[in-house]
């Protein structure tokens, strides 16, 4: 009997958005070994809380972060500077399968564990300098579904949604980190945790 594979290799759903290319599988990881996973990198990920400013008042992130590394290069965001932990297995065989799929050789991996709907992540871009012209970002979701909304920068009519499921891979490349922002917007909802790692190319 053949042994299902952890990894789907079904053909992605193209988000068909103008200045974005953006792909989205949602069965990248079958869901027993998303569960799995979800539970492995919610005990032995050594979360933290930073302090953020916005508008000149500091406020608590309203998720927690951990970043992992394939070399010692910093990461910064909203005056946060975070450095990076050496990769664990689970993460190591998480970036190379991510690798794969996306053709990279991601260097950092940045964690968030949004803990019920009232953590979120707002409006904005991965554009940090670090990170180059028309980076591209992978995006594993584990646990609970969240929508990821997408705005055009200067297109107002221009705005999408979509459902983040549990095991799902979502990858934005080409210029749509400069033309889009996006966020993941708190919910009133009585809702379970959810992790996402994103992978980055830092040099």
């Amino acid at each position: 009997m053949k042994q299902a594979s952890l990894f789907s290799d079904e053909s992605p759903q193209q988000l068909h958005l103008p200045d974005a290319d953006i792909s989205y599988y949602p069965d990248f990881i079958n869901s027993t070994e998303a569960d799995q996973i979800f539970d492995t990198l919610q005990k032995e990920t050594p979360w933290q809380q930073d302090d953020i400013k916005v508008f000149g008042k500091v406020y608590a992130q309203p998720r927690l972060t951990a970043l992992y590394g394939t070399n010692q290069k910093s990461y910064s965001y909203s005056n946060i500077k975070m450095t990076p932990h050496a990769l664990t297995p689970t993460l190591l065989h998480l970036k190379n399968s991510v690798d794969t799929i996306c053709n990279a050789d991601f260097t950092t991996m940045l964690l968030n564990y949004y803990r019920d709907g009232k953590d979120s992540n707002g409006w904005h871009a991965d554009n940090e300098k670090e990170l180059g012209t028309n980076p591209i970002i992978a995006s594993l979701s584990f646990g609970q579904e969240r929508f990821f909304h997408l705005k055009h920068r200067t297109d107002k009519t221009l705005k999408h949604k979509l459902l983040l499921q549990h095991g799902s891979l979502l990858v934005m490349k080409g210029e749509t980190q400069h033309k889009w922002l996006h966020q993941i917007p708190k919910t009133a909802k009585p809702i379970q945790g959810r992790i996402n790692i994103t992978f980055r190319i830092i040099r």
